[in-house]
């Protein structure tokens, strides 16, 4: 079974960031292989709304077959808001928890971010698994694209 991988919107930019790139290309290299697939929401299609057109555009060279399309709904919006509520994070965060709402509520394996500062980061991740075990939801696995790739055969 592919690995299902939820994409935020720092993965689309990384594609084109000098810091970023070789790992992201090396994401999408296993999205184009058939390996994974990546787990988009109509918050992330809002989001590229104000991007630079070749980072609007990158997912539009892909076949729609890689990607399975998550929609924002009140359990999402209500999830990211107790991640605000239990000072998880502040409320500027208020995106990045409904990303992190969507691919808890949608059983992703792995969360793919490049924000270290609301996502990426250990303490931020204990404070979203515990508020989901709280609720009765299943842990999230979030890591950064780096951790995602191949490293060879071994």
């Amino acid at each position: 079974m592919k690995q299902r991988i939820y994409i935020d919107t720092s993965v689309v930019g990384g594609y084109f960031d000098e810091e970023f790139k070789d790992a992201t290309i090396k994401l999408f290299e296993r999205l184009e292989a058939n390996e994974i697939k990546f787990i988009v929401s109509d918050l992330l299609d809002l989001e590229l709304l104000n991007a630079p057109p070749h980072v609007k555009e990158l997912l539009l060279k892909y076949s729609t077959d890689k990607f399975e399309r998550v929609e924002l709904n009140e359990e999402a919006i209500q999830l990211a808001d107790t991640y605000i509520s239990e000072k998880v994070v502040g409320k500027t965060s208020k995106e990045d928890c409904r990303h992190i709402a969507l691919a808890t509520l949608n059983k992703v394996d792995v969360l793919a971010s490049w924000n270290f500062k609301h996502i990426v980061n250990l303490d931020r991740i204990k404070g979203y698994n515990s508020v989901n075990m709280r609720l009765g939801y299943s842990i999230i696995e979030i890591r950064s694209p780096k951790d995602l790739i191949k490293y060879g055969d071994d």
